[in-house]
């Protein structure tokens, strides 16, 4: 009997086993290397393969609000066990388990049991993750890649923790018309039927070739907020209600912005203006501006190329002949180029209006940036009339 014991007691000290059907130390005939076979009296095989340190948890996994997780987060790697006794470990290991299946299996998304409803939003650039921000309230939280004002857009190089964030998303939104083209690559990458895209390009009927900065033109940014409205309340049903309410807020803050247009519009209509790129080609057209600069030079220098020279020497003669009342200068696309004409503007008294492509300071709201851009111009268009 003496012996018996000292036998089950040795078997059940192994770590990494149990014993097979209620045989101490028996060897499992299904149990590979890598594997604990977990075995409770009557019951069937269970094998839990060991994880590898730093292994991924299942993607869309949320630990915890307000932090990725699942493609996201690194599982924290597997301690070693130290042996135990059999009884211990058969009340333990359902224990382990269920704790593993809570932090790993949790799914993200506004209709998941037991979900807060936030829907993990990520925006291309921070123009339109300011409005779905808006939009969306509380029930939203937004990542907006391309923010840093020392960027340029067009430039812009997607990064590992881009690709995470996109990976883990439930709603994106991406500029399109060839503006942001690596974001159509995060997306194939990572591909997800359930996440809901936003091509607010291709919405509008625009493709690559096209003037790309939509968020430019007033009725644009309008069709964006009504998509981005609906497609909230398509991901998240039960908040339809509080959606109507964050649409009516953002429309009321924007009120300040559609007064300044309205001013501009019924004051300045028809005056000469010029700008260094396409950027300004959508607000001039809204605002009844007429734009002089040539299009040869303009949309070049937008994509990044040098223009003709014949658009440059046509555009140094109108800044040196002052055939426009303003010149509208993109401050975070600056070349030698456009840096000269800005120049020659001033040598010519032509008042300069600096504009950005993207929100500046980062931290301000789409309206408050837009404000300040239409104050500037309206500035601009006194002193240039004087």
């Amino acid at each position: 009997m003496k012996d018996a014991v000292r036998r089950l007691q040795g078997a059940a000290g192994r770590p990494g086993r149990l014993c097979h059907a209620g045989r101490a130390g028996a060897r499992c005939p299904i149990a590979r290397r890598g594997q604990d076979v977990l075995r409770r009296p009557g019951a069937a095989h269970r094998t839990a393969t060991r994880r590898r340190p730093g292994a991924w948890c299942r993607p869309g996994a949320w630990r915890r609000p307000g932090a990725w997780t699942g493609s996201l987060a690194r599982r924290r790697p597997a301690t070693r066990r130290l042996p135990v006794s059999r009884w211990l470990s058969a009340a333990a290991g359902p224990v382990a388990l269920t704790v593993l299946a809570t932090a790993c299996s949790a799914t993200g998304g506004p209709d998941a049991p037991g979900q807060s409803g936030v829907i993990d939003v990520v925006a291309a650039e921070n123009f339109w993750g300011s409005l779905v921000s808006q939009l969306g309230g509380s029930h939203v939280r937004v990542i907006s890649i391309v923010a840093d004002p020392n960027t340029d857009p067009h430039d812009y190089e997607s990064s590992a923790s881009a690709a995470r964030n996109v990976a883990g998303a439930d709603y994106v939104i991406q500029n399109g018309a060839g503006y942001d083209d690596w974001m159509s690559k995060l997306l194939a990458a990572s591909p997800n039927p359930a996440r809901r895209v936003f091509n607010v390009g291709a919405y509008l009927g625009k493709r690559p070739g096209d003037n790309p900065h939509l968020w430019y033109n007033p009725d644009y940014v309008t069709a964006a907020e009504n998509h981005i409205e609906a497609d909230l309340k398509a991901l998240d049903p039960r908040g339809k209600a509080y959606f109507t309410g964050r649409r009516k807020a953002t429309d009321a803050a924007f009120a300040g912005v559609r007064a300044q247009l309205a001013q501009i519009r019924r004051t300045d209509a028809g005056r000469r203006v010029a700008s260094t790129e396409s950027i300004f080609v959508y607000l001039a057209r809204y605002l009844g501006l007429k734009l002089v600069s040539p299009p040869d030079f303009m949309n070049p220098v937008s994509e990044g190329n040098d223009p003709p020279a014949a658009s440059v020497a046509q555009f140094t003669r109108q800044l040196s002949a002052r055939q426009a009342g303003v010149l509208v200068y993109n401050e975070q696309t600056a070349t030698a180029l456009t840096t000269g004409m800005r120049e020659l503007a001033q040598r010519n008294r032509v008042p300069v209006v600096g504009v950005t492509e993207i929100i500046q300071p980062p931290e301000a709201s789409f309206e408050r940036w837009f404000s300040g851009e239409l104050t500037a111009l309206r500035r601009a268009l006194d002193a240039g009339g004087q």
